[in-house]
C-alpha cells in the first residue's frame, strides 16, 4: 500500500493517522544536518503515535492495548517538547551529510525506516486494538531504525542520549505488543 493512499485505508482510522504521519514526513525538507533533520523526522513521527494512540483511547475496548496508548502519548509529548526545543537549536546547524545522495550512509539509514515501516504495513482487521497493536509494532521499529542512525551518525549528545532512550523504550513495547499480539492472535 502506498504511504499516500488513505483511501485504500478502508475503514482503519490507525492506518489513515499513519499514511498521514508518512506523508508529512516525506513531505520534510532535509536541511543536511543529521541532528536537525532527525530531530525534524522524529517530532513528525511522534506526532503520527500520539493521533495513533488517541484514536485507540477512542475506539479501543481491551485494558492493556488503552493502558500502552496513555503511555505511548504521555512518553511521546513529553518527547515531541524536546525534539522541538533541539529542532529550533539546531536551526544554524553546519551541513554534514547529503540529503540527495543514496548512497550517503545517514540517508539511506532514514530511508530504510521508511521504506521498511511502508513494507511492512498490515493489513487491517477489524478489531481497533489489534489494529493499533499491529501498526505501532511496525511504527515503534521506524523509531528504532531512526534512531540507530542518529547514534551512528548524529553529533549532538542530547540528542543522541534521546535517541538512545527511545530504541531502549520503543524495544520494550515491541515486545510487549508482540506478546500481547500472540496471546489474542484470534482477534485477527
Amino acid at each position: 500500500m502506498g504511504h499516500d493512499s488513505a483511501a485504500a485505508a478502508g475503514s482503519s482510522p490507525q492506518l489513515v493517522a499513519m499514511n498521514e504521519m508518512m506523508t508529512k514526513m516525506h513531505a520534510a525538507k532535509p536541511k543536511g544536518n543529521t541532528d536537525h533533520d532527525f530531530a525534524h523526522h522524529m517530532l513528525e513521527h511522534h506526532k503520527g503515535a500520539v493521533v495513533m494512540a488517541d484514536i485507540q483511547l477512542r475506539d479501543g475496548k481491551d485494558a492493556t492495548m488503552r493502558q500502552m496508548a496513555e503511555k505511548i502519548k504521555a512518553d511521546q509529548q513529553q518527547e515531541i517538547a524536546a525534539l522541538e526545543a533541539a529542532a529550533t537549536r539546531l536551526d544554524n546547524a553546519p551541513t554534514n551529510y547529503k540529503p540527495n545522495d543514496p548512497a550517503d550512509p545517514f540517508t539511506s539509514k532514514m530511508k530504510a525506516s521508511m521504506d521498511g515501516m511502508m513494507q511492512n504495513m498490515p493489513k487491517p482487521v477489524a478489531d481497533p486494538d489489534m489494529n493499533f497493536n499491529m501498526l505501532m509494532t511496525v511504527h515503534h521499529q521506524s523509531a528504532v531504525d531512526m534512531a540507530q542512525a542518529e547514534l551512528a551518525h548524529g553529533k549532538d549528545t542530547k540528542l543522541k542520549e534521546m535517541a538512545q532512550q527511545m530504541i531502549t523504550a520503543q524495544q520494550q513495547e515491541i515486545a510487549a505488543f508482540k506478546a500481547w499480539h500472540q496471546q489474542n492472535a484470534d482477534k485477527m
